[in-house]
This record gives C-alpha cells, structure tokens and sequence, in this order.
C-alpha cells in the first residue's frame, strides 16, 4: 500500500471496525467471536485493497458469510453431540440388558438398507439428498428406511410402534 492507502485504510478500520464488531456481536451473541470475524472481514479487505470499489458494503458481506458459517459450524457441533449422546445411551442401554449394539445391528443391515440408514440417521441428510446420492427417488428412500426400521425392530424384539 502507498502512504496515502494506509491512511485512508487506518481511517476506515477507526471509522468502521467498532460498529461492524457491535453488528457481529449481536449476530453470534459473543465478544470474543464478534471481533474475530469483524477483524477476519478486514483482513480480506486489505488483501483485495486496490480492487475492491466499496469497502463498507465488502466488509459487512464478509462478516454476514462469516456469521452464517460460524452458524453452521455450531450446528453441525451441536447434531454431533447430540448424536454421540443418544449413540452413548443407547449403547449402554444395549449394554446393560446384553443386546447387541445398535452399531451392528446397522451392519447387520442389506446394503441396500444400510446406505440409506447411515446417510440419513448419521450424516444427517434430508431424505432428498440422500435420493439424490443414491439416484433413487424419494419414495423409494422412504421405502426402504422403512423397511430398514422394521428389521431392526424385529431384531431388537420389538413390537409394533
């Protein structure tokens, strides 16, 4: 940057930077992440500097992606805990009565079931997603989480539910 660049980038970190922190802050509701995404949208600034025509407008749509991947991030954190919670219980549910884990009996599973059931109770993909990346279409998917919760049932010596 020239002299007069790094004055006016100097200028417009003062002039900005505390109200686009304030803005993060009240998005992601933490001090400490506020000011790591309002000072990661600045720093992207300065690499793109002399080709970016409206600063203010780049930086607040830096942060508003940045936010909304924070965002998933803490979602996906979230369903991974929820997930090896309910793994856990279930495990030692199994455990303590000497049933099989639910781990295999999901092995146990055709493959044509197990793919299904992996996709959409563990990686957590909407039935059309998991359509998509098989190629089948949604009533099939459907069909066969279906069919895939009725043997599990019969193996853990379930009834009807």
């Amino acid at each position: 940057m020239l002299r007069s660049d790094e004055r006016e980038a100097a200028e417009l970190f003062a002039a900005l930077y505390p109200r686009l922190a304030g803005w993060c802050r009240r998005l992601v509701d933490d001090d400490g992440t506020a000011h790591e995404i309002a000072s990661e949208a600045f720093t992207r600034l300065w690499a793109r500097w002399t080709k970016v025509e409206e600063p203010r407008g780049f930086l607040y749509v830096t942060a508003a992606n940045l936010v909304r991947d924070h965002w998933r991030k803490l979602e996906r954190e979230r369903r991974a805990m929820r997930r090896a919670k309910t793994e856990e219980a279930v495990r030692q549910q199994y455990a303590e009565a000497g049933d099989p884990s639910v781990r295999l009996l999901v092995q146990s599973l055709p493959q044509r079931l197990r793919t299904p059931v992996l996709l959409y109770y563990y990686a957590d993909l909407p039935v059309r997603e998991v359509s998509a990346l098989m190629g089948r279409n949604e009533g099939t998917v459907k069909a066969d989480l279906h069919a895939a919760r009725e043997m599990l049932r019969a193996k853990l010596g379930g009834g009807a539910a």
